[in-house]
Parts: C-alpha cells; structure tokens; sequence
C-alpha cells in the first residue's frame, strides 16, 4: 500500500494500564512454543506443553520478550524498549518471523489458556505477512502494482468476516465492468474473487507467507502506538524488492487477537491502500481500495449495538491490509484495547 496502517493505541485507563503492567507479556500460560525472534523453543512445563496443541509453533514467548528488550523485569507486561531483532519505526517496530508451513497453521498465543479472557498480553502482538509480485513482474499478480486510484473506496469486502476468519469478497468495482459512479467513485479497484481470496489466504506459486512480529511502543501519556512512515517488513526477503526500488512493495497482512470490552475503549487506525478491521465479526473500519492516506476510529461504547459488544466480554478483533502499488507505506495504529492474546494465526490449507 501507499501508507500502511497506522493503527494507534489511544489513551489507556489507568485500570486497565495497570493490568497489562502487572501481567506478563503474554500470559503466565500463554503457549511458548517459538520465542520472540522465531527460534523454536521448549515448553517450560506440561501445562505450556498442551497449551497450544499439536504444531502450535509461531508463538510469542513472554521470557524472550522481556529478556531481549531488557526491560519489564519480573511480573511486567510491557517491553519498554525496541526488542533486539526488530526494525524501529517512528514509533515501536517489526520484526520478520520465519516463513509460515503448514504446521503452523492454527498456532498462536490464543491456546495459551483454556480460558482466553484469564490471559493478559503485553504489547507484542503476532500476525502474518504474505508477499506478492507486481503485475509488471513475471507470474505477479494483477490486483497488485495495476490498478492506480487515490480515495477510498467502501463495500469492497462484506459487513461481517467469513465463516474463516477472512474478508468475504463483495467488489463491484471490477476491472472490465460496468461500473456505478456512485459505488465506485475512483474507478476500478480489484480484478476478481479469485484473485482477491488470494490476499489473505497461502497460495502457491502467489504469494509467501511470514510470521510478523508488531512492537507497540508504550507512551509516557499511557499510549500504546505503532506507527511507521516506512513500513516494509519484507525488504530482501520474499520475492525480492520490487524491481526498480529499494524496498519489497506489493504485500498483504493480518493480525487476529481478541480484547475484553471494559468501556471507553478507542481504536484509531491511519494508512493508505486497503485496511480493514472487523470487530465481533463486524466490519468496524472500512477504508477498501488504493488510496492516499485516510484515517477509520471506532468508539466502541457508540458502536456496541451495532458490534454487538457488551462490558465485560471478550470479543475478536481481526485487521487486514494491503500494499498494492508503490510510492509509500505508511501504518499507525493507536488503541487502548486491554488484549486477551498476543495474536494467533488462523487455520487454512495451502492451495
């Protein structure tokens, strides 16, 4: 995408910053099974051992958290500094896990408890990257460094996620079709179902997928921000840098987690190119199609109805974006969600 996601963390309670203070980084219980630099680790016990089920390997490990970051020290759930490994942005950082099999699929912090609501998480959350070629490019892919607009262009995917987890296609702004002026404003934003399924799900021959490692730094004001101006967590890697530049254009990502609605809770998100974020299932941020920069907020009291959230519930929050065509990347995210889970990768079947 131009600008990535620019998902913020707004001002957290003091309730609620205090809890995440006080718990480790993910959870005295959350699964160990790959540390935070993606080496694989040994579970540290035979509760940690069944925690995250046969295969569970990409999960964040709350000693190597603390550890490499130097900071936290025992019983805090926040890494204060830039975890060693990881690329600094404006604010917080990435890091670049090891390519995703087919054992890795279904893994993630969320096994961690069998009751995730008990489990808090710090501010390392897991998520996939997948990269693409450019359509310019031998075997790209055409939704991907083809199609050139500049505002936003909503009802490209579904009002709830699919039965997987994933946006469901909803698109009438196809390339080649007859298009509405009033539904696509900007013109032509994908190509097909088939290739749009593609973004979010391991396709051979298509894409690569990555484990990704996401650093929110926390602020003095009680913040939890990412923020990145120059967000390329696939440089050198994947399929190689976009011919003709010095960065890896042309990728998607996701993030699954889920969150304890307490109230008063905000999540703000800033970026260019497509993000979505669905909330319960719900799409709550629809910022779709090939853009400069634009920003979605989500009050969570004022949309509870129609979320279908209430206090004291946990719920899942599912974000996805996309990198589809040169210039920028840009991503912010600033929230005060209190997270149940350090993020886990959902199952599919690799076509």
């Amino acid at each position: 995408m131009r600008r990535m996601n620019r998902a913020r963390f707004r001002r957290i309670s003091p309730l609620l910053l205090g809890g995440l203070l006080g718990a480790a980084l993910c959870g005295a219980s959350c699964d160990r099974s790959v540390d935070i630099v993606g080496r694989a680790a040994q579970p540290s016990s035979s509760a940690d051992a069944g925690a995250g089920g046969e295969g569970a390997k990409p999960v964040l490990s709350v000693d190597a958290g603390v550890a490499e970051a130097g900071q936290g020290g025992a019983g805090s759930g926040v890494v204060i500094s830039l975890p060693t490994g990881f690329t600094g942005a404006d604010s917080g950082g990435y890091k670049l896990g090891p390519p995703l099999t087919m054992n890795d699929m279904g893994a993630g912090g969320e096994g961690g408890s069998a009751n995730p609501s008990d489990t808090k998480c710090g501010n390392i959350l897991l998520g996939v990257v997948r990269d693409f070629r450019g359509a310019d490019e031998v075997g790209g892919h055409p939704d991907f460094q083809a199609i050139v607009t500049t505002q936003v262009t909503p009802h490209l995917v579904g009002s709830t996620l699919g039965m997987d987890r994933k946006p469901v296609y909803a698109s009438h702004c196809e390339v080649g079709a007859m298009l509405d002026a009033k539904e696509c404003p900007q013109g032509a934003e994908t190509t097909s179902q088939a290739n749009f399924d593609e973004w979010y799900r391991n396709t051979n021959g298509v894409n690569l997928p990555y484990v990704l490692y996401f650093y929110f730094q926390p602020e003095a004001s009680g913040l939890f921000l990412f923020q990145s101006s120059l967000f390329f967590p696939l440089d050198n890697a994947g399929f190689g840098n976009t011919p003709g530049n010095s960065h890896n254009y042309s990728f998607t990502s996701e993030l699954h987690t889920k969150f304890k609605y307490v109230g008063g809770e905000t999540f703000d998100f800033k970026g260019d190119d497509d993000v979505w974020v669905f909330i319960n299932g719900q799409l709550a941020v629809d910022l779709g199609g090939i853009h400069v920069p634009q920003e979605g907020s989500i009050n969570l009291d004022k949309a509870a109805a129609t979320l279908g959230i209430q206090p004291g519930g946990v719920y899942a929050l599912d974000l996805f974006q996309a990198e589809r065509h040169t210039s920028q990347s840009n991503f912010r995210v600033e929230t005060n969600l209190a997270f149940v889970n350090c993020g886990y990768i959902e199952p599919e079947v690799v076509k």
